[in-house]
């Protein structure tokens, strides 16, 4: 059950930066990043760019993108995120946080590149590209972290 209340509060926190501490019991941090989440949002153009790309008009996308405060979104999601798992219920395993900071960092790389970034003429914008970036630095993070916890005799499996 308390790998239930950690993945809790990351779905809660994907679902609005936030409400994973609001049900962590950490008011003042969960309005806080609430009302970061929104000043970013608003700034970036995030829920226009997020339209655009869901209809397919990625160049109006990547216009319509301030990079400036875009640049800022995965790290700050990211982080919302890690921070209401770290404080859920339950054992944490010293790496714990590997595959989300590689997920931030890779995510904003892949904004920084994604007015650029093509496969052949194909254009992925800033947020799928984003995205596919953020995965493969899931993938990367967890990777690193089984081998450290391997190589040090932690079980990255939670009982």
């Amino acid at each position: 059950m308390k790998m239930n209340d950690k993945i809790e509060k990351v779905l809660w926190s994907i679902a609005f930066p936030g409400l994973g501490q609001l049900l962590n019991g950490h008011i003042i941090k969960g309005i806080f990043f609430m009302i970061l989440e929104l000043i970013v949002n608003h700034c970036s153009n995030l829920n226009s760019i997020i339209i655009y790309s869901f209809v397919g008009n990625i160049q109006e996308a990547i216009n319509n993108s301030n990079y400036q405060w875009l640049m800022f979104y995965p790290s700050l999601y990211l982080y919302v995120m890690w921070d209401a798992y770290k404080y859920a219920k339950g054992d944490h395993s010293p790496m714990d946080s590997l595959p989300y900071v590689f997920a931030a960092y890779l995510g904003t790389v892949g904004i920084v590149y994604s007015a650029s970034f093509n496969i052949n003429g194909i254009f992925f914008g800033p947020v799928w590209l984003t995205l596919i970036f953020m995965v493969i630095g899931i993938i990367i993070g967890c990777s690193i972290q089984k081998q450290i916890n391997k190589r040090s005799g932690l079980n990255s499996e939670k009982k």
